[in-house]
């Protein structure tokens, strides 16, 4: 299980995600480049939170199921 939360940790500090709609994209560009960096940040926290969640319900999940095999 620490393999796969390092290889998570790897994953996310590395790849440069652009989560902006075409949309966003083009109001972040008006702003400039600072802002629109805190739009992107923004939105992909935004996301994460969920996600994150989600992810500790499954394995939460996943670990009582195998505990009882």
């Amino acid at each position: 299980m620490k393999q796969l939360g390092l290889f998570l940790m790897i994953l996310l500090c590395s790849v440069q995600a652009l989560a902006q709609c075409s949309l966003c994209t083009k109001t972040a560009q008006q702003l400039g480049e600072g802002p629109a960096k805190g739009l992107n940040n923004g939105i992909l926290y935004l996301a994460l939170t969920p996600l994150l969640i989600i992810g500790i319900l499954g394995y939460r999940w996943w670990r009582s199921n195998r505990t009882n095999e």
